[in-house]
């Protein structure tokens, strides 16, 4: 069990973060559960936690806001202490034909899920230097080795954080912290739940059928509980000499070239 260490999970009120969250705090961790517009889901998320023992902590952030991040960071310190693993899992996505997409919305992608974790790493690094020792866990994606139909933003943004992972993991090493990345696959959350919603006669969604039943060896999505061991792997002194690696968590996607059409 961890002892009187302290994690960050930017986005933790629901989905992958969540899990993430409830996972770290089993191991022993303070947990700060980063937040912006999903305000109850992170109370009941706190509540809940509170509930088991663990400690956590609420923070209310737009990840993006360089200020709001540096008011973030200050408050965990004086409430649970510095922080010791970063988790970058806040993200958006808008599934919009590029030719279609205006340039703000393209930014605001951007901003979000390339920016923030810039920003909340730039943040966290000289006290993890002034330590001697830290962790980042970029969150990435697929999309960080694919492109796909309607998500030009997001696998941009996601290309972008899988090269950010390298670089802090190039520029910091020297300091004993460590910056790996997990790249989910496809996995049941709010943000992929308009490719799973059925179809009015009942069936499944192509996008669906494609990824369970031609794409994924594992033949289902993933499970947000299934990125969590991952998460406390390159949270831990276990992955001490691991350091600007993606581990993607993809149910065998990568491995395969796709079922033969019959």
């Amino acid at each position: 069990m961890i002892q009187n260490k302290v994690a960050l999970v930017t986005g933790g009120a629901k989905g992958i973060g969540a899990a993430i969250v409830k996972r770290l705090c089993e191991d022993g961790y303070a947990v700060a559960i980063n937040y912006n517009k999903s305000e109850q889901r992170a109370l009941s998320l706190c509540s809940f936690c509170a509930s088991e023992g663990f400690t956590v902590l609420p923070v209310k952030c737009d990840v993006a806001a360089s200020r709001d991040v540096e008011k973030m960071f200050a408050e965990i310190e004086e409430r649970l202490g510095s922080v010791d693993v970063l988790v970058n899992n806040a993200g958006i996505i808008k599934r919009i034909p590029m030719h279609e997409m205006s340039a703000e919305d393209f930014r605001r992608v951007i901003d979000i899920d390339l920016n923030g974790p810039f920003i909340c790493a730039k943040a966290v690094i000289p006290s993890m230097i002034k330590k001697g020792h830290g962790k980042i866990i970029n969150i990435c994606s697929m999309m960080s080795e694919f492109g796909r139909e309607t998500v030009s933003a997001y696998a941009s943004a996601k290309g972008g954080l899988k090269m950010l992972t390298r670089n802090i993991a190039s520029e910091y090493g020297q300091y004993n912290i460590q910056c790996n990345g997990i790249g989910p696959g496809y996995i049941a959350t709010p943000q992929t739940a308009p490719l799973r919603e059925k179809q009015a006669d009942g069936s499944k969604h192509p996008f669906d059928s494609f990824i369970t039943d031609s794409k994924t060896p594992a033949g289902r999505w993933g499970d947000p509980e299934d990125l969590a061991g991952p998460a406390v792997f390159l949270s831990s002194s276990a992955s001490d000499f691991v350091n600007g690696q993606i581990l993607y968590v993809d149910g065998g996607i990568l491995a395969y070239i796709g079922k033969q059409p019959k």
